[in-house]
């Protein structure tokens, strides 16, 4: 077996994706071509910027539209970690589209030329996108929400002052203008069930675009995006050297930054199956290729606590397409989302060919991005319990910016009490070791004893039997075991009620 997928009589060749209402076909295109180098460079739309070329300044933000149970799904992404071929059935929007062709501006930009909010210039497209995203998508939204919103995008000119200022003043600029040619960009979001007319011409011409059968591109390099989970399997089976692309927020960056050549790339994004989320009175049942965003919004119904954690990890073009099971697979042991599913006691459907295996997620790493996948086998679905009885969770994430910033440390705790005894307690770092890893010592020196500061601070020093921090650019290995620690008083002070006592 090799890294290339075979050919299958099903597949076609043609990329087809919607541009300015116009449906665009592309052949014979580099899988690994990003929509970045595509616009500036090809079509020679050059108001998408590069920054940082990885995802994390939002120079290069645009907007992908694709449906859900017919309706039109808006979503901000990065163009310069996101590979041409993932835009097949979806309409991509830049800040280009947004004008008028008589030349008028859309209500996004007329905001933020009337609240004096660009400067230098350079981050202001990337900065419309994503604001243009929010208008397709919410009603006027809160201080907070605005700021969670811009956090994929940096400003180093105005300062976000007159941005917010823009946000909260585009509403009222649609209000006051439409554009004939492509009415449905200047209609903000309605909560009503019921379409506007411009934006079902976008639902059907989305629906013309064939998503039935798989894409396959065969070259130098091959993309194939199986429709199917028994079609991946097979995929797979026979081709363990290809890549499994997801959201490609780490993938990309093999390719803009490592200069990798990725020989064969098999997509699961087109698999409906893998893109749902089954709630039952025991778990949240997510398919592997969920975006982020789609998992943390049902997460966090659950479990609330979780959600500053949560909308910290990354930025939101980031987890507009990140995948849950591609973060999981990806083994990093700085990923946030680790420590609170593990203590949360999430599990793995993995699959190979026809077979499947369950496995707890805190078993899954065996070493520094090394995980218990076998040649051929993938990341089905995660399960994570929904835990109905009396329980308190928390996750705490220590970095040196706010937003946007990898963890130094980040802890998590899921406990139960029995009056003021611990009958359960879990807990696990990011950070700290070469994997995401739970507590074991402090647990243990925990469960069974009362809920006291006294407890706590004695537990606290087995801590340092449970790991050994190291020293890099963002901590050194003395303030990660004292974090480590302060973290879990912190939890402790979140929790602890006198009357348990």
């Amino acid at each position: 077996m090799d890294a290339t997928p075979s050919r299958s009589l099903s597949e076609r060749n043609t990329i087809r994706f919607v541009l300015d209402g116009e449906v665009i076909e592309l052949r014979q295109v580099d899988p690994t071509l990003t929509v970045l180098t595509y616009l500036r460079e090809t079509l020679r739309r050059t108001g998408t910027k590069e920054g940082c070329a990885e995802g994390n300044c939002g120079a290069c933000t645009v907007v992908l539209a694709d449906l859900r149970n017919q309706r039109v799904r808006f979503r901000a992404i990065n163009a310069c970690i996101q590979f041409v071929p993932t835009l097949d059935g979806k309409a991509l929007i830049t800040v280009e589209s947004l004008r008028a062709p008589d030349g008028r501006l859309h209500p996004v930009q007329q905001a933020m030329v009337e609240a004096h909010a660009s400067q230098c210039g350079f981050c202001t497209p990337g900065i419309v996108m994503s604001l243009f995203a929010l208008y397709k998508s919410e009603s006027p939204p809160s201080r907070q929400r605005l700021n969670d919103v811009l956090a994929g995008n940096l400003c180093r000119c105005t300062g976000y002052r007159p941005i917010i200022e823009a946000a909260a003043m585009m509403y009222q600029k649609g209000s006051e203008t439409t554009d004939a040619a492509l009415p449905w960009m200047h209609q903000a979001f309605s909560d009503a069930d019921e379409v506007g007319a411009g934006e079902r011409e976008l639902v059907e011409q989305l629906n013309t675009l064939d998503r039935r059968t798989s894409l396959a591109i065969h070259g130098e390099r091959h993309f194939i995006a199986p429709t199917t989970v028994d079609e991946l399997a097979v995929l797979v089976h026979r081709a363990p050297g290809a890549h499994l692309l997801a959201g490609g927020t780490d993938v990309g960056l093999w390719v803009t930054k490592q200069h990798q050549d990725l020989e064969a790339i098999i997509y699961l994004g087109e698999i409906e199956a893998l893109r749902r989320v089954n709630v039952t009175d025991q778990d949240i049942d997510v398919g592997a290729a969920v975006t982020l965003t789609e998992v943390y919004q049902t997460l966090t119904h659950y479990y609330p606590e979780l959600d500053e954690l949560l909308r910290r990890f990354a930025s939101p073009p980031i987890r507009n397409v990140a995948t849950l099971g591609g973060n999981i697979a990806n083994g990093s042991p700085i990923g946030d989302s680790m420590p609170a599913l593990i203590v949360l006691g999430a599990r793995l459907i993995l699959r190979h060919g026809d077979q499947r295996r369950e496995i707890a997620l805190e078993d899954f790493y065996l070493g520094y991005r090394h995980t218990a996948l076998a040649p051929g086998e993938f990341i089905e679905r995660i399960r994570i319990p929904i835990h109905v009885a009396d329980h308190h969770v928390r996750a705490y994430k220590i970095a040196k910016r706010f937003d946007q910033d990898i963890s130094a440390v980040c802890g998590a705790y899921h406990l139960t009490l029995e009056g003021n005894v611990v009958s359960h307690l879990r807990i696990c770092y990011g950070g700290m070791a070469a994997t995401p890893l739970r507590a074991y010592q402090c647990e243990q020196a925990l469960i069974g004893n009362a809920w006291t500061e006294a407890s706590v601070t004695a537990a606290m020093t087995r801590l340092d039997g449970d790991y050994t921090p190291l020293t890099d650019m963002r901590a050194s290995e003395a303030y990660r075991r004292l974090v480590a620690k302060n973290l879990l008083r912190r939890f402790f002070l979140d929790t602890y009620t006198p009357a348990s006592s």
